[in-house]
């Protein structure tokens, strides 16, 4: 259902408001071909009431050629900033950068953190952004599972389909979602909410079964039958099953880049407003699926790139896939059992 520009306006209000924007601050917004006009126009009228002083940056589409898919995550990390010296140099000198394009797991990205700008994500369909607009209660969620997870040395999932898969962790940052951006330097994405990290090099090991029902992103499709994902010292070493697990190997293997079968980020979903039953709801082309990636006490893992962690793998296939029914621990403590958080103060 539609919303309101007014109801819109407001919704950015609230969230810039609690990623501190304050009057006189430089905002640079960021948008090409495909961001979504109404985001786009309440986002400018937003700023302009809370007293920021906008610079709006239209950079023209890339990577068309070359990706399988129009989803702002079918191919990653090159984007028209590269090169494009005026424009990377403007979003570093803002306090505050509104990305509707999606610099995600890019070099500019870095650079333009590096200065302190602050950065917010926001690509999804405008209902999607109202209904999971963020709130200190999700902010106050995520926090504590990263604090969890920044302690932990050992993260262990299995589920009654048959995964069973074990890593190390500690040696990359903790990536934490809450929805808005309160700290110098920051990234983050509205709408998101959910905690997670890259394993040490090398220590992945096990199985992780996609259940009947599972999501696939970026195809955003729910699996039909079981694939099985066999994994040995941090690779993707065989992808078993029938035409689902065709259909992911043909994928990968057209990237015809080795590091798109590293293992990236693991973790868990933490959004109580995120629901696994939107993917068949909304238009496959208009977001990125975040219903799917945060909702509450899913296994969210990845795999490819680890730029964002300060890592060297640079490829532009990325896959997340958020499973249900699985039980994540971190040193022996749950965090989900079947799917439900268990930590109470994640509740």
């Amino acid at each position: 259902m539609a919303i309101s520009d007014l109801a819109l306006i407001d919704a950015w209000k609230d969230v810039l408001t609690l990623s501190k924007l304050t009057a006189g601050e430089q905002v640079s917004l960021l948008v090409s071909d495909d961001s979504n006009p109404q985001l786009v126009s309440t986002a400018r009228i937003a700023v302009g009431q809370l007293g920021g002083v906008l610079t709006i940056l239209q950079l023209p589409p890339l990577n068309g050629d070359v990706a399988l898919s129009r989803d702002k995550s079918g191919y990653v990390g090159h984007t028209a900033l590269k090169g494009n010296r005026p424009a990377l140099e403007a979003m570093k000198h803002s306090d505050l950068v509104i990305d509707t394009m999606m610099l995600l797991f890019s070099p500019e990205q870095e650079e333009i953190l590096k200065t302190g700008a602050r950065m917010l994500l926001a690509c999804e369909p405008p209902e999607v952004m109202l209904r999971m607009k963020p709130t200190l209660d999700d902010a106050r969620r995520a926090t504590a599972g990263a604090a969890r997870l920044a302690r932990a040395k050992t993260m262990t999932v299995t589920s009654k389909a048959g995964t069973d898969f074990r890593c190390k962790v500690g040696h990359y940052p903790v990536l934490k979602q809450q929805g808005f951006v309160d700290v110098k330097g920051g990234w983050d994405h509205w709408p998101s909410c959910f905690v997670a990290t890259w394993p040490d090099e090398g220590s992945c090991e096990g199985v992780i079964v996609i259940d009947t029902g599972d999501i696939l992103l970026p195809f955003k499709r729910y699996a039909r039958e079981p694939i099985r994902i066999e994994i040995e010292g941090g690779w993707i070493r065989k992808i078993v099953g029938g035409f689902e697990a065709e259909y992911l190997r043909t994928y990968m293997e057209s990237f015809n880049d080795p590091d798109a079968y590293a293992m990236a980020h693991v973790g868990w979903g933490l959004h109580k407003k995120a629901h696994w039953t939107t993917l068949g709801l909304y238009d496959r082309e208009a977001g990125l699926s975040m219903d799917a990636r945060s909702f509450y006490g899913n296994f969210l893992w990845s795999s490819g790139p680890n730029t964002e962690a300060g890592g060297t793998r640079d490829t532009p296939c990325h896959m997340d896939i958020p499973l249900r029914g699985h039980s994540l621990s971190l040193d022996g403590e749950p965090m989900t059992i079947d799917g439900r958080v268990i930590p109470e103060d994640q509740a």
